[in-house]
């Protein structure tokens, strides 16, 4: 399922969703939007989610979070959408018991279930460039590769404005086509989904 709207990238003002005052980039007449209920998981364990699921609560959107989300879930035909945050940590993962090949596997099967049953994906990248650049070891690229098992097959990106300085989620977006929402302040992040959700 598409969402609906034609946005390509849209860098929010620090108010509302409105348009008034941010940096368009793409001419788009209508917001992107997504329906409820909402799936929320993570690919990489990163601490990222919490941030989303206090927005969720705040605005009272419909939602279930599972750290560790399987196709069974998506399967009880509940969810509309689901939100994959990306960004990886090698504590929460080992927490879990898993690497980053078993949470990109799991991400895959996810991926592959929502597009066989029209649910929308929503990509979200929320902790910054700090996320991305602070590997637990020399060579770690664990972030990179949650990034690469969720962005490019999403049909919405919400990503923090400092975690794009390199244009990592720009060019999936110009390259596949995909809608990008881009948030400056962690604050910010309750407009973008009560925008994405109509509230």
């Amino acid at each position: 399922m598409k969402l609906q709207g034609s946005l390509l990238i849209v860098a929010l003002g620090f108010t509302c969703m409105s348009l008034a005052g941010a940096r368009v980039t793409e001419a788009q007449q209508s917001p992107v939007k997504a329906e409820l209920p909402v799936l929320l998981t993570s690919c990489g364990q990163s601490p990222g989610p919490e941030r989303v699921v206090f927005f969720l609560k705040r605005l009272e959107l419909e939602h279930e979070f599972k750290e560790q989300a399987t196709v069974q879930d998506l399967k009880s035909g509940s969810f509309k959408t689901i939100i994959i945050v990306t960004g990886a940590s090698l504590k929460g993962m080992g927490a879990a018991g898993v690497e980053i090949q078993d949470e990109i596997e799991r991400t895959e099967a996810l991926i592959a279930e929502a597009k066989r049953a029209g649910i929308s994906i929503v990509g979200a990248h929320v902790e910054g460039m700090s996320r991305r650049a602070q590997g637990a070891a020399p060579g770690d690229n664990s972030d990179e590769l949650s990034i690469d098992a969720v962005m490019p097959f999403s049909d919405l990106m919400i990503v923090r404005q400092d975690g794009d300085a390199d244009r990592r989620f720009s060019i999936i977006s110009e390259n596949e086509n995909i809608p990008l929402i881009l948030f400056e302040k962690n604050m910010e992040l309750g407009n973008v989904l009560g925008g994405v959700f109509n509230q």
